[in-house]
């Protein structure tokens, strides 16, 4: 299955370089290792999509609501999804 998420500028650049391997999401969507994420730049400033894609296969998939986040969610949608990290691979 294929997922198109939205991504910020400065998190497309490390993917897109192979230096970010993983994706720290909101987990009120399901995805498993074989999914594809198809990742585009959007632009938080503009409030758009830059045009750019990216796409990379999940390799796993861990869940809890026991991480510190720098208010991208507010605490109601944390305590109601918990987290989702994702390991992604070219």
């Amino acid at each position: 299955m294929t997922i198109e998420k939205k991504i910020w500028p400065e998190y497309f650049e490390k993917i897109l370089s192979g230096e970010k391997t993983y994706e720290l999401r909101l987990a009120d969507w399901e995805c498993g290792p074989g999914d594809r994420l198809l990742l585009r730049e959007w632009d938080p400033i503009l409030k758009n999509y830059t045009g750019r894609t990216l796409e990379r296969e999940v390799s796993y998939v861990l869940k809890t609501k026991d991480i510190e986040t720098l208010g991208m969610w507010t605490p109601a949608e944390i305590e109601q999804y918990g987290f989702q990290v994702i390991g992604l691979k070219n």
